[in-house]
């Protein structure tokens, strides 16, 4: 009896799945009549649906994905036996200069400004326990916060990237706002 309730549990799932990972071709016929309907009322000079000002999720950026980088050495006036520039990756140049949501540890640079690390301050960047890559220079939207050594954040801001400044972070969340992790 035991095996038979197990059975239709592990059926229902199985439906319930189903059901909600397959769509009949009849909502997305209705789906596609909607959108048919939005550019119509949007052909309406009355009416404009592409709002500029409108809230866009941002994308959420992983220490992983930015540590999925190249170098390659290039001749440097300032350094005679040359520089180890960064080559970002396709995925990376898409996100730069729109919003990100990025989380990691806070690094004190000097009195004035931050860095988001991805390790705790004992083990990164400065101390050569990680690359360049796990660093990212944060200018705050407004006033600087004030903020304690290793309190992990969520921040949310603007991506930029540097491939061309060796004297630069190579990542920055620019306009940053803390959404997560502030006291």
């Amino acid at each position: 009896m035991r095996k038979i309730y197990i059975g239709f549990i592990l059926v229902f799932i199985v439906l319930a799945y189903l059901d909600t990972t397959f769509v009949p071709k009849q909502v997305k016929a209705t789906t596609s009549n909607k959108v048919d309907q939005n550019s119509n009322l949007q052909s309406a000079s009355f009416l404009n649906l592409e709002n500029p000002f409108q809230h866009t999720k941002p994308d959420t950026l992983t220490w992983k994905l930015l540590g999925e980088i190249k170098y390659v050495k290039k001749p440097s006036k300032d350094y005679p036996d040359g520089v180890m520039f960064p080559i970002i990756n396709s995925s990376l140049k898409q996100k730069g200069k729109k919003k990100i949501v990025m989380s990691g540890f806070i690094i004190p640079i000097d009195n004035v400004s931050y860095a988001l690390s991805k390790n705790v301050f004992a083990s990164c960047f400065f101390c050569g326990q990680a690359g360049p890559e796990t660093i990212m220079g944060i200018k705050f939207k407004g006033a600087t916060p004030k903020l304690k050594t290793d309190q992990y954040v969520t921040l949310e801001g603007v991506f930029r990237y540097n491939d061309n400044d060796v004297n630069d972070w190579i990542y920055h969340v620019d306009e940053a706002v803390i959404v997560k992790g502030a006291k």
